[in-house]
C-alpha cells in the first residue's frame, strides 16, 4: 500500500541537453535526478526538492506530466 493516497504526483524529466562545460554542482544534480546520458528519461516523485533539483538544471531537461 506504499504510496496509496499521499496525494504527491509524478514527473517525468528527460535530460536534453549535455553537461559537458557546466558546473560540476550541475552535473552532480543531474546524477541526483538519475540523469547522466542524453535523452534518459526519470519518472520521479514531484516534491519541492526534486523541483529545486530541476530548476538549478532547467536548461537541461525536459519535464513531463508523468499522468
Amino acid at each position: 500500500m506504499s504510496g496509496a493516497g499521499t496525494g504527491v504526483g509524478r514527473i517525468r524529466v528527460t535530460q536534453v541537453g549535455s553537461p559537458i562545460g557546466r558546473r560540476r554542482d550541475q552535473r552532480q544534480t543531474l546524477i541526483g535526478l538519475g540523469l547522466n546520458k542524453m535523452n534518459r528519461t526519470r519518472e520521479l516523485e514531484d516534491t519541492p526538492a526534486v523541483r529545486g533539483m530541476i530548476a538549478k538544471v532547467k536548461h537541461l531537461v525536459r519535464v513531463d506530466d508523468a499522468g
